[in-house]
């Protein structure tokens, strides 16, 4: 066939379409070099049309780190048609998430969001607006700032988990760490904001539609999208992302919109003659208060989109932190003995983790930093420049995809000793703040774009893994040793293990 094909095509032709290959190579280069007055950051070649795209491979934080090792710590990419800025040192990523926070300080989405709207509403993916700073405003004052309200939420939530795991204990089996951490999270998101479950440890049992469409809404919003690259294709969903993306997302505020509707049922329902029983206090009737007060700065809808960000930015993060960091320590034994040994001594015997226990425990903060500058949840940050910048001396032009690289930098053998290896006792040695300041180690991000969700976060890993530590020994299944364990990635929406986490745990015994 390819034959046929060759013989019915004319000499002149393939010479035209020869010169016009190579004339749009060179086009392609001097666009790239004269047009910014070789300002723009060097990097790999390209290839007409797509660029760069088939050099990333699936874990495009690694192949991207490879290349900042030839192109230097701000290196240029071009993807389809778009023209993207890879940052890999922490001067650099100061430099464009500090020094010019304003100038690259919106978020480049992907096809998925913006097929259901979500970026519009969002306080993740919404530009630095005034209608984003209320949001992320309302996101603070009534979930995010009290904290210590629901504490003991978070408390029962892990003793749940506890509890689970004493039931495969007994049992000699291997839980599955990596769903066990994610529901807990999604539970406490979910009591949170709804005050009742909505996901299940049984994984034999029907599950949730409300846990099951945010699962299958991560997964589809890490999926790689010919339309990210090129906009003028997005129409035909070739992937078929945009249309499972809406699917999901209904359903999703198919349910938020039964939970809105029974508590504005119930408030109707409530007369003086019949007082409303004590409130519930979740973060639901917060926002509905706020609409009733003045519903031209919040709507329901703006509720709906809200309440996803919580779910979808709320869970996946800790829940892969969580799973990366017993990995790690199923890995090294002597690290978890040590770990164990500082709670036993804050907590003594019979005791239960409180979070008020955990600044007493410093080597268990520096296991959750030391698993977050090898594993960072999401280890690329998209940004995209409003104007014209310049970092590093190299000119960033406006509407770039600014990608800074904290996979790279976590790894950097110039910015860390022995950068491979896990090792938390580094953390006991250096003051690293986790709140953005720290550009060698920036999990959250950093400047007005910075994860408001951090305390939040950092509390549920600390309680987890501490709790899990505290109460038992962890081994692997089926005779596996810690040196061969998988620990292989999956790059998604974060981050994750490829082959979950699965490991027995043995019940501790309490020293007299």
């Amino acid at each position: 066939m390819d034959l046929s094909l060759n013989q019915g095509m004319s000499l002149p032709l393939y010479f035209l379409l020869t010169v016009f290959f190579f004339l749009f190579i060179a086009a392609s280069k001097t666009r790239r070099s004269s047009s910014h007055g070789n300002k723009l950051p060097p990097g790999p070649p390209a290839l007409p049309l797509v660029g760069n795209i088939f050099q990333l491979g699936p874990n495009r934080h690694r192949s991207l780190a490879d290349f900042s090792k030839t192109y230097g710590p701000v290196m240029s990419l071009k993807l389809g048609r778009v023209t993207a800025v890879v940052i890999s040192s922490p001067e650099a990523a100061k430099e464009a998430l500090r020094t010019h926070d304003s100038v690259i300080s919106s978020r480049s989405f992907n096809d998925p969001v913006r097929a259901v709207d979500h970026h519009k509403h969002s306080v993740v993916w919404n530009p630095p607006s005034p209608r984003w700073r209320f949001l992320k405003k309302t996101l603070s004052k009534y979930l995010l700032s009290n904290l210590d309200a629901i504490e003991s939420l978070r408390m029962r939530k892990v003793e749940e988990l506890v509890s689970l795991a004493n039931q495969f204990s007994k049992r000699g089996e291997a839980i599955d760490l990596a769903r066990a951490s994610f529901v807990t999270a999604f539970n406490i998101i979910s009591n949170a904001l709804f005050s009742v479950d909505l996901a299940t440890y049984d994984s034999n049992s029907s599950p949730c539609e409300f846990y099951h469409a945010v699962v299958q809404l991560m997964k589809v919003s890490g999926k790689p999208n010919v339309g990210d690259y090129f906009g003028y294709l997005r129409f035909l969903d070739l992937h078929g992302t945009r249309k499972e993306a809406v699917d999901c997302t209904e359903r999703l505020f198919s349910v938020i919109q039964e939970f809105i509707d029974a508590r504005l049922a119930k408030r109707l329902s409530h007369t003086d003659t019949e007082p409303e029983e004590a409130s519930s206090t979740d973060m639901l009737d917060s926002l509905l208060d706020l609409t009733q007060q003045n519903e031209a700065e919040l709507t329901i809808n703006d509720i709906k989109h809200l309440l996803l960000d919580m779910f979808v930015a709320g869970t996946d993060t800790s829940s892969s932190t969580m799973e990366w960091a017993m990995s790690e320590l199923v890995r090294s034994p002597e690290k978890m003995v040590k770990a164990q040994s500082e709670i036993q001594q804050v907590i003594g015997d019979n005791g239960v983790v409180k979070e008020s226990d955990i600044p007493s425990l410093p080597y268990l903060q520096a296991i959750v930093k030391e698993t977050l500058r090898l594993h960072p949840p999401l280890p690329v940050i998209p940004r995209k420049s409003e104007s014209d910048v310049h970092i590093m001396g190299f000119l960033i032009p406006e509407n770039t995809q600014v990608l800074v690289n904290l996979w790279a930098i976590g790894h950097d053998s110039s910015v860390w000793e022995n950068p491979m290896k896990f090792e938390p006792e580094r953390f006991l040695l250096r003051e690293t703040d986790l709140k953005g300041k720290d550009f060698e180690l920036i999990p959250f991000g950093s400047g007005r774009r910075m994860c408001p969700g951090i305390s939040m976060s950092l509390r549920t890993m600390y309680m987890v893994l501490a709790s899990l530590l505290y109460s038992f020994d962890w081994k692997l299944q089926n005779g596996v040793v810690p040196e061969n364990m998988d620990m292989s990635e999956a790059f998604g929406l974060t981050l994750h293990k490829a082959k979950p986490l699965c490991a027995v745990p043995f019940k501790k015994t309490m020293s007299m």
